[in-house]
């Protein structure tokens, strides 16, 4: 039997009654009621209480209960008469067991003896009313602060009423670990388990917890090795996330909510408690849509012309063309009353959906129910075929495409009229689509990362954090497949970037610049100069830097200078050369890659460079 799910009312937006309404909608089956939420609830506890009881929502744990044990001899009288009070809050709540944290005031002693006492009394208390007392190690506690010196005490005090809570942050952050803990802990004794994951950041453990924790999967500590341990040790209770961070307290509740029970189910998945479907193998990306009406299809049509792309197809029965280059494949809706339309009227001309190639599209579209991702099913006419697609974060459609030649190509020939292909390819084809990269507000950041995470399985590459003219931009791709499906995610916190104002303009989270991978990009970027597509004109000065710092000839710098390439070289020696062109409707741009020698980044040294060049106007 898998654990129960509980989420702390801390980790989400609004008034005590909207955090409760989203843990039970996301499906929690407890909450953690943190005293702060019940504070400026109007109702009385009671009523608090009923709404958990009336939204079938256990509570698990009430606190916190800070700055208790081994103070000076006056404070201890007012610290238990304290710990009355909130018993009595409690007993309304219908909470079972207070979390007691350890002290981190000045003036608590160095005294384990009397810490254990301290808690006795407290478990003592607690025990009449048939209440638990959970004890757990802060990170930043003046005295413990390791869970190893809080089992300590609890076995000092020796008292049943009292046990140990564990949490993952405030044991992996120390750079500690559960060794031991079956041995040295009895399960009885393991009362209750908080789950928190967070990027590595050098600071320290308090800002670092109240600003950046995220769910598991989320971030980079080993929280599925942390909650196998747990579980080995005999733990059985509520599997509970706390989480502090400044983006989540401002985002919807609901759709944080969800985030956490998905995070929730990744955990029991890398700890072997769940087994969903395995995560789809992936072998590229076979196509991308825009959501377009008849005026913009004829804009964009137009503006992919000058890259390559010719209409290859239109289908059967909506206002879809479908635009080709190489293996590249575009299309563009402009059909009324479909989710394109939807995606339209919001945000104008945008991507609306891209397609993944899948091993087993029936697999992959369990895994993203498994992960609570929305299902999408289209409407068809007759002989067409319905593809499974889930929505991501933002609204957007991720189709599975069964990813066999025979497979992808039937997608084409049964819902399209096609062109007879060209003769002869156009100079410089293109390969594929080498990424899709995406710029959102800086509260989805964390949810695309987990969905790409927990649906697909794709891998978080180091963040980096690139230099606009107008601010700073924090970005971070997901690959998978061999890296045959590459996913940079981007956010700035300055509107004035060219992610900031991309995010505004569009009304929210969006893909924002497609690459097309081929094989020469001088012959690419060349033919489509010659049909007129708005190359992003690179600064000399930028050159002339490149060969001093790469000691590249003349000519080879003469050869990136005329074709508007840039260029970079990782240790091993693979080259990377790109060329971009200037942003449609100041909304996506494209961009034309050449790797060579297993270069496998996005070449963010020339990411500086290219962002001032597209914030200047474009030459006509």
């Amino acid at each position: 039997m898998r654990p129960k799910s509980s989420i702390a009312t801390v980790c989400l937006s609004g008034t005590l009654p909207d955090k409760l309404e989203a843990a039970a909608a996301a499906g929690f089956d407890a909450v953690e009621i943190f005293e702060n939420d019940l504070l400026t609830y109007e109702g009385t506890a009671a009523e608090a209480g009923r709404l958990c009881s009336d939204l079938g929502l256990e509570v698990a744990l009430f606190q916190p209960f800070r700055d208790f044990e081994a103070m000076p001899g006056p404070q201890r009288a007012r610290n238990l008469d304290r710990a009355e009070r909130k018993f009595d809050a409690m007993h309304q709540l219908g909470a079972r067991m207070v979390l007691v944290c350890s002290n981190v005031q000045p003036a608590a002693l160095p005294e384990p003896e009397r810490a254990a006492a301290d808690l006795r009394e407290m478990a003592e208390r607690a025990a009449r009313r048939g209440l638990l007392v959970g004890y757990e190690a802060l990170a930043w506690g003046r005295h413990v602060n390791r869970w190893r010196q809080a089992w300590d005490i609890v076995r000092c005090a020796d008292h049943p009423a009292l046990g140990l809570v564990l949490d993952s942050f405030h044991t992996l952050a120390l750079g500690d670990d559960l060794s031991g803990l079956s041995e040295a802990v009895p399960a009885e004794k393991l009362f209750f388990l908080q789950l928190a994951d967070a990027p590595r950041l050098s600071m320290d453990p308090l800002s670092w917890s109240r600003h950046h924790r995220s769910f598991p999967g989320q971030g980079e500590l080993p929280v599925g090795a942390f909650l196998r341990d747990v579980l080995a040790a005999g733990y059985r209770g509520p599997l509970s996330l706390e989480i502090f961070n400044d983006e989540f307290r401002s985002a919807p509740a609901r759709r944080i909510a969800r985030d956490g029970l998905r995070g929730l189910v990744w955990a029991e998945e890398a700890a072997g408690v769940a087994e969903p479907p395995a995560p789809p193998a992936l072998s590229g990306v076979e196509f991308v849509e825009f959501a377009v009406d008849g005026a913009a299809a004829e804009e964009l049509g137009a503006f992919l012309a000058t890259l390559g792309f010719r209409v290859a197809g239109r289908h059967r029965s909506k206002a879809v063309t479908l635009h080709r280059n190489g293996d590249v494949n575009l299309v563009l809706n402009a059909e009324p009353d479909s989710a394109a339309s939807e995606r339209f009227e919001q945000h104008g001309p945008c991507v609306c959906a891209v397609g993944f190639r899948v091993d087993d599209p029936g697999r992959a579209l369990a895994r993203a129910e498994a992960m609570l991702s929305p299902v999408w099913r289209e409407r068809t006419g007759e002989g067409e075929r319905r593809i499974p697609a889930v929505r991501a974060p933002d609204g957007t459609l991720v189709y599975l495409v069964e990813g066999t030649e025979a497979g992808t190509r039937r997608i084409w020939e049964d819902d399209f009229h096609l062109e007879p292909p060209p003769e002869a390819e156009p100079r410089g084809r293109f390969g594929g689509i080498d990424h899709v990269a995406q710029a959102l507000t800086a509260d989805m950041m964390d949810s695309f990362s987990l969905f790409y995470r927990a649906v697909f399985g794709l891998e978080p590459d180091p963040q980096w954090e690139l230099p606009d003219p107008y601010g700073l931009v924090r970005s971070r791709a997901f690959t998978g497949g061999g890296g045959s499906v590459r996913l940079p995610l981007n956010t700035s916190e300055s509107g004035r970037t060219g992610t900031g104002r991309f995010v505004s303009a569009f009304a929210g989270a969006g893909v924002h610049h497609i690459a097309f991978c081929t094989a020469d990009a001088a012959a690419a970027t060349g033919a489509a100069g010659a049909r007129g597509a708005p190359l992003l004109d690179i600064p000399g000065n930028y050159y002339e830097d490149l060969g001093a710092r790469l000691g590249l000839g003349e000519g080879e710098l003469e050869a990136l200078r005329r074709h508007h390439l840039l260029f970079d070289r990782n240790e091993a020696g693979g080259a990377f050369r790109h060329a971009y062109t200037h942003p449609f409707q100041d909304r996506f741009f494209l961009e034309v890659a050449e790797r060579t020698g297993g270069y496998d980044g996005f070449g963010a040294a020339n990411a500086g460079v290219r962002m001032a060049a597209q914030q200047r106007p474009q030459r006509r």
